[in-house]
């Protein structure tokens, strides 16, 4: 089971966080990953200058803009699960 978590701290949620969790389910449900992916909300992981903070496993957290989110999608979800 792949993990994204979406932080839905202040920061991040006056940057889109709800509207990046509203794509990555979009996304989930588009390519049938249901089982296969865990999308959660958490609180701050104190990486609050750039975009939203996005976490995968427990990789780094990275900056993902709204505009973003199928690009991290295709480029770091989609491989990991053995999907192209």
């Amino acid at each position: 089971m792949l993990t994204i978590a979406v932080c839905v701290g202040s920061s991040c949620h006056l940057k889109g966080s709800y509207e990046v969790i509203a794509r990555f389910q979009a996304l989930i449900r588009q390519w049938e990953l249901q089982e296969s992916v865990e999308l959660k909300g958490v609180f701050c992981m104190n990486h609050c200058t750039g975009e939203v903070s996005v976490r995968i496993n427990d990789d780094p957290a990275i900056a993902v803009p709204v505009d973003g989110v199928e690009e991290v999608f295709r480029q770091e979800v989609l491989p990991r699960l053995g999907v192209s």
